[in-house]
């Protein structure tokens, strides 16, 4: 006798076995800036809060174990190593286009743009920005012509998209022509590793970095999109506006077309007061912003601009360019700056420097627009889209089924 599974029992059964791949090549050990941050922020969370669910995470090179977030992961290493656009075409077009015709995943999960054109499996992709198509020479040639280029395509292979800005957003639905349902804004988020620290300490971080002289801060990598000409430039003329022997710590590594920018710098009367650090993690990069006067992040094009929510949470005071995303992130803890006028930065420095009432209104400030933000949220809202298609191929099986 031929015994009936009822319809409901049978969804519940397949809901277990839904299986998400995962892009994960931007799972690297030190690599906490922007995109890696997120993808390591919302994964993590994802695996652990949905054990009932199979992930395959697929990296371009040996993987860290710290990045296998639960026994519900199962990795797998994909060559060749993509960073390069001829071999982002190879990884993604072919290699883990085959990859994903093998697994059949539910549906496949990008934490970046890129996708792989494979059919009859969900795709979500994740813009930060696309700032590429605005300043097409910031990026090394092949890149840029790689990414103008595949950048609309994805936007219209992916089922859905999730950006980190409203700003993004609409750049998104009117350059690539898309329909506003298709987009989906889930702010990046705030860390708890990021927090003020004690006079004492503010003193320790001074004496290693400065000799004890205060300082101004920027964080982010080092290429033409953040402005670092600019702010060069700028501090450069707020030095000959005060007598005190304020420093501007650059923290960061290099990225790409950074020569003019040490060009800049080798131009410098103030030369000797710029300190390159490059990159700083956790505990030291805490320290570094909350001993600063304050953070002077003045991109001409973000996405988000994760350093703004990590000085507000370091509470240190912020001088802010005021485009694209960046006041949707600051909200009104920030002085406002034109990018492109030197003169209003070096503006905002002076009054930073020798206005502390000034400072701690922006820290007050700082403290409640920070409230806004936290990666459960951003994950609370990755999740929400993800589930969209997840049930929906639930609810196509068991049909299937019936």
């Amino acid at each position: 006798m031929t015994r009936l599974i009822p319809l409901d029992l049978i969804c519940s059964m397949k809901h277990t076995l839904a299986h998400i791949a995962v892009n994960a090549r931007l799972l690297l050990p030190y690599s906490t800036e922007g995109i890696s941050r997120y993808a390591h922020e919302v994964l993590s969370r994802m695996v652990q809060r949905h054990p009932e669910i199979r992930f395959s995470f697929l990296f371009d090179r040996p993987f860290d174990q710290r990045f296998i977030y639960g026994p519900n992961v199962d990795p797998y290493v994909i060559p060749p190593q993509a960073r390069h656009p001829f071999l982002w075409y190879v990884w993604f077009h072919h290699m883990l286009k085959r990859k994903l015709k093998s697994l059949q995943p539910s549906l496949f999960f990008s934490p970046e743009f890129y996708l792989s054109p494979v059919p009859d499996i969900p795709k979500i992709a994740v813009f930060h920005d696309i700032a590429y198509e605005y300043f097409p020479r910031d990026t090394p040639p092949l890149a840029s012509s790689y990414l103008r280029y595949f950048s609309p395509r994805y936007a219209q292979l992916a089922d859905h998209i999730l950006t980190v800005s409203n700003h993004c957003r609409q750049d998104l639905i009117q350059r690539y022509q898309l329909a506003p349902y298709k987009v989906t804004v889930s702010y990046n988020g705030n860390s708890s590793e990021f927090q003020p620290i004690s006079v004492l300490r503010k003193h320790e971080v001074r004496t290693q970095y400065t000799g004890g002289a205060r300082y101004f801060l920027f964080v982010g990598t080092i290429q033409p999109r953040k402005n670092l000409s600019r702010l060069l430039l700028a501090f450069d003329r707020f030095r000959q506006q005060t007598e005190e022997e304020v420093k501007l710590l650059i923290v960061g590594k290099k990225g790409w077309q950074y020569r003019g920018i040490y060009e800049t710098h080798a131009n410098m009367r103030f030369r000797e007061d710029v300190i390159f650090t490059g990159p700083k993690y956790g505990e030291e990069l805490n320290a570094l912003y909350a001993a600063s006067i304050g953070l002077t992040f003045v991109p001409y094009f973000e996405g988000f601009g994760l350093p703004i929510l990590e000085a507000m949470c370091a509470e240190t005071a912020i001088i802010c360019a005021s485009v694209t995303c960046m006041p949707e992130v600051y909200g009104r803890a920030a002085l406002e700056v034109d990018p492109f006028h030197p003169e209003e930065i070096s503006a905002a420095m002076l009054r930073l420097s020798k206005e502390p009432l000034l400072r701690e209104m922006l820290i007050r400030k700082g403290r409640s627009q920070r409230q806004k933000f936290s990666w459960d949220r951003t994950y609370e809202g990755v999740w929400k889209v993800l589930q969209r298609y997840l049930t929906l191929d639930q609810s196509c099986e068991c049909l299937s089924e019936g």
